[in-house]
């Protein structure tokens, strides 16, 4: 697993109809818990909730390695961090782990894009963002 430090936690809860008849999480609800946390990132990181009738960021690639399972019970938080900053694009990892940050359970990479809604294309990120990001992830060198 690469050393990155995260700096963003969001507790997770697991509901009842997210756990299969295995008796772990489905695989098709971890990118709900990921989504979750990416919302309480960019909402914590830039002081308010994006007008996704504007300009907003927009999920354009994922890749899930799912490590260990989560169960009902357990307790569980997603990690996040921006770690690479493009003129249109930011490059961000997520994880799901137990108490321990170390008991990484699935590990999410996802690649986000700035998009105007009004204009119906991919724009540059909104530089308010971008030092926002920087500010915050600053262990990164985003040069």
């Amino acid at each position: 697993m690469n050393e990155l430090k995260f700096f963003h936690e969001t507790p997770l809860q697991i509901r009842f109809n997210d756990v299969d008849v295995m008796g772990h999480v489905n695989n098709s609800v971890y990118q709900n818990y990921f989504d979750v946390a990416r919302l309480r990132y960019f909402e914590d990181i830039f002081g308010y909730r994006m007008n996704w009738y504007e300009n907003a960021l927009v999920l354009v690639h994922i890749e899930i390695d799912f490590l260990k399972s989560v169960e009902m019970y357990d307790h569980v938080k997603a990690l996040t961090k921006v770690y690479q900053l493009g003129n249109k694009s930011l490059r961000m990892e997520q994880r799901i782990v137990g108490n321990d940050p170390e008991d990484v359970r699935c590990v999410n990479r996802a690649v986000l894009s700035a998009f105007d809604y009004n204009e119906g294309k991919a724009v540059p990120l909104i530089e308010e963002w971008r030092e926002k990001i920087k500010k915050y992830e600053k262990d990164i060198s985003f040069e």
